[in-house]
């Protein structure tokens, strides 16, 4: 008689990236070798900094007038708060399924975050949005494109403007993405990208703001730490539109540096095709979950053009213990899942609960969403034969656990 196999196991690891390309990685050294790292700091003062050079090159890849370099993703979704005039006690809508730093940089600015209900296809609630608009007198909405799920932005924008609120999107998971042929970030006033190590573009720490409106990024550029430096962004408005800014506004210093510009610049040019790469692994890993009968899938908006560096699932249907059971099933099979329905924190897979700073919510449909809710990084290090792979763990392990 013969021992049984043992079920292949998943040797990858979920996070590594790919390496810095290395055009990228000549030109920091360049920068470091010339010591100007601080994006102010040129030989000339009519020379541009990899920094401004980088804005230049992303407002033009987003298709708007301006963009800033920050020192990362939360502190530009702080600095768009600030420069459209957000006061303490203010509400802002949010989605109450997103990660904590969205209610974190309201908090920070001294906003009140009012939490608006997700849906099974993981975004925005947009009924709700209405009704959470309606009784808040809210004047602001945070989207947050959550994993990279787009909602209806014709419906959001045509609720913005029912209720004059000024639309900030966060588009953290949609860099590259799109809705209607609009890049994603294009449909409100700003937005807000990042450039994380697992987000779509790799700095470490990093991020974008974007507008096409004069004033409120004259105010971003003050609030960044420009000093009286502004003339030097040449994704910038004119000097005219900082007039009255530059004396009203704080200095909350939060640029990004030229050692992190530098290696960014070159990814601009690859962002489509790794864009494209990503949504080839998550083809392979749907297709091959869409037959399993206990798996259910979140359906796309068909005018979403989303990049999909992740992917989620839920089994609707597993009490807690076979929940556990599944992830550590999983887990012994070398995929490592989180799972958004833990009541207690871990790593980043937070609930709306556990942000203590937020005034309590009980958000029924959220919850159902969140409880068997599982999310697991695409890293590009991955060969579609692996993401084949962790797909058929995933389905093994839910078919060998009896619901």
């Amino acid at each position: 008689m013969t021992d049984p196999v043992a079920p292949k196991r998943f040797e990858g690891n979920f996070t590594q990236q790919e390496a810095i390309p290395e055009d990228a990685i000549q030109q920091a050294i360049e920068v470091m070798r010339s010591g100007r790292l601080h994006r102010y700091n040129v030989a000339a003062a009519d020379e541009l900094s990899e920094t401004a050079l980088l804005e230049q090159e992303y407002a033009a890849y987003q298709g708007q007038r301006y963009a800033l370099a920050l020192a990362s993703g939360g502190y530009a979704m702080q600095t768009a708060l600030r420069a459209i005039g957000l006061q303490p006690g203010d509400a802002v809508l949010t989605n109450a399924f997103t990660l904590s730093p969205v209610p974190g940089a309201i908090d920070a600015v001294g906003g009140k975050p009012v939490l608006v209900e997700t849906t099974s296809d993981l975004v925005i609630d947009i009924d709700h949005l209405d009704v959470q608009a309606k009784a808040s007198g809210a004047r602001v909405l945070m989207l947050s494109h959550m994993r990279g799920h787009i909602a209806d932005m014709d419906a959001i924008v045509e609720l913005t403007k029912k209720y004059n609120i000024t639309l900030i999107e966060d588009c953290a998971h949609t860099m590259g993405a799109s809705f209607d042929d609009v890049r994603s970030g294009n449909h409100g006033q700003i937005a807000c990208f990042s450039t994380q190590t697992y987000k779509h573009m790799n700095s470490g720490e990093g991020g974008f703001l974007t507008t096409n409106d004069d004033t409120l990024m004259a105010r971003a550029i003050v609030l960044s730490g420009s000093y009286m430096l502004y003339e030097r962004h040449a994704a910038g408005p004119p000097p005219q539109a900082f007039k009255e800014v530059r004396l009203q506004t704080p200095n909350c210093s939060g640029r990004m540096d030229n050692l992190r510009a530098a290696i960014l610049r070159p990814q601009i040019r690859s962002l489509d095709e790794n864009c494209k790469r990503w949504n080839e692994r998550f083809d392979v890993i749907m297709s091959t979950l869409k037959p399993c009968n206990v798996i259910a899938l979140a359906q796309p908006h068909p005018k979403a053009k989303e990049v999909s560096s992740s992917f989620q699932f839920s089994i609707p249907d597993y009490s807690d213990e076979q929940n556990q059971q599944f992830l550590a099933q999983c887990f012994d099979r070398g995929v490592e899942l989180k799972w958004f329905g833990a009541i207690d924190p871990v790593a980043y897979t937070s609930r709306y609960e556990s942000w203590a700073y937020v005034e309590s919510a009980n958000l029924a449909q959220t919850n159902q969403v969140l409880h068997r809710l599982y999310d697991c990084r695409i890293p590009l290090t991955f060969s579609i034969d692996d993401c084949k792979q962790i797909a058929q763990i995933i389905v093994e392990e839910a078919r060998n656990i009896v619901v």
